[in-house]
């Protein structure tokens, strides 16, 4: 794809310099002599990104990003500033430009912010399609995604709820295992009869084969009447097992008898109850690890893991962001009673570097908190939570009080260029430089 970009300033060589060297980047690029011929070729379409001077007579730079912010929110656009105009530049970057550069204008570093720029507007486009893509999948309710790992969990789930298979559910915490559960049940042909869930790590063992098996009267110390377990209340539809990883050898055992028998006796009883269940586990422990350590049983890990569903972690579905984004970000507002569009380019660039150790529900959370801090139209970095809006991607570089600027600079760029595994290119995006100025620099370090 070839990117369309605007060039505005009303000083010709500026202008037709600036043209010129991004055309050499393999751009396409058109050119206007004021903000109000830019304004005009802005509202036909068709252009990407916007480079435009501050001061300009008529229409000047400022009010015509305001324009263009309002037409399309989020839309990048690089604030060029003379001498004495840095402040005004500060207030258009509060106000939604998305970078600013001082005159004379660096081209590396100009090539380099409309690259980033551009990247991140790829981002814009698939937040501002994610309405769109909800109803791909409204089969499977809360369960969002259109990444190619989501795509294969679906596949599956569409392929095992019919059947009477039992299904184990691994992934990280916060993934959304239960969430698949639920799908599963709503896609089965036990989706008019009870769901009935057990959250396994909650409950100690012996309140847990109670939970499961229900109880006759006296069997223990408090058991004044007979009580039903999880497996009876289940019978005709489905039972979620949540955490299966943490039970003990004594209720595994119990467990794996009702999936082999479909029988079992309450806890002090001695009538049998047959059921007609079916079980669906989730842990995010490896099972196989743990029946290497004797804490599992294989016999029960085969009967509960006939199908598995590997539900992945955010990290690596990160083209869902956008789309999981979207729905927070409804839900949210909708629930704070605010207007929101959307989310920064900035603001969503951070939601797409960062790495999300908590998953969905980190995200989920994240979300709620930036529509609660929002005080406009579009959420910013300065709403998100503090691990998003500090954390630098890539790492930091600590240096002595004392040091010298030569020294700093030094220090930055050796540390950099290590980080990158010697990477020059990747260094000089990072540190906002030409590649031939970090050359020079590394040569002068004798490097």
């Amino acid at each position: 794809m070839k990117f369309r970009l605007l060039v505005i300033d009303d000083e010709k060589n500026i202008r037709e310099g600036l043209a010129e060297a991004l055309k050499e980047e393999g751009y396409d690029v058109v050119c206007a002599e004021n903000g109000d011929e830019g304004w005009k070729i802005f509202s036909k379409g068709d252009i990407d990104l916007v480079i435009t001077d501050l001061k300009m007579p008529g229409l000047d730079g400022e009010e015509l990003m305001k324009r263009i912010l309002l037409q399309a929110p989020g839309f990048p656009v690089i604030i060029l500033t003379g001498h004495g105009t840095i402040e005004q530049a500060v207030t258009a970057m509060r106000d939604g430009a998305w970078d600013f550069l001082s005159k004379p204008v660096d081209l590396d570093h100009l090539s380099l912010k409309v690259k980033r720029a551009l990247e991140n507007r790829e981002l814009f486009f698939k937040h501002h399609d994610a309405a769109k893509e909800l109803e791909k999948h409204r089969q499977f309710k809360l369960i969002t995604g259109n990444s190619r790992n989501m795509r294969e969990v679906f596949d599956t789930m569409s392929k095992v709820a019919p059947t009477k298979a039992s299904l184990l559910i691994t992934g990280e915490s916060g993934v959304g295992k239960e969430l698949v559960a639920d799908a599963i049940h709503e896609l089965s042909p036990r989706k008019e009869q009870p769901l009935i869930k057990v959250h396994c790590a909650a409950l100690s063992s012996t309140l847990l084969e109670s939970e499961l098996f229900g109880h006759e009267k006296g069997a223990f110390t408090g058991a004044l009447t007979r009580r039903k377990g999880r497996f009876e209340l289940a019978h005709g539809g489905t039972l979620f097992l949540d955490e299966i990883g943490e039970i003990d050898q004594n209720i595994q055992i119990k467990l794996l008898r009702v999936l082999q028998e479909k029988k079992f006796e309450r806890v002090g009883g001695e009538q049998t109850v047959e059921v007609d269940v079916r079980i669906i586990t989730a842990t995010n422990k490896d099972l196989k690890a743990e029946i290497e350590k004797g804490n599992f049983r294989e016999d029960l890990y085969f009967r509960l893991n006939v199908v598995n569903i590997h539900v992945p972690p955010l990290r690596e579905r990160k083209d869902d962001i956008p789309l999981l984004t979207a729905v927070f970000l409804k839900e949210f507002a909708k629930e704070n009673g605010k207007s929101i569009d959307g989310v920064h380019e900035k603001a969503r660039a951070r939601l797409y570097s960062y790495e999300w150790p908590g998953n969905i529900r980190e995200l989920r959370n994240c979300i709620e908190s930036a529509v609660v801090m929002c005080q406009s139209n579009l959420i910013t970095v300065d709403d998100l939570p503090p691990p998003l809006r500090g954390a630098s991607e890539e790492g930091s570089i600590v240096i002595p009080l004392g040091t010298t600027m030569e020294e700093c600079e030094k220090m930055i760029i050796k540390d950099t260029l290590s980080h990158c595994s010697g990477n020059r290119t990747k260094t000089a995006e990072i540190l906002g430089i030409g590649r031939k100025t970090l050359l020079r620099k590394i040569e002068e370090y004798g490097e």
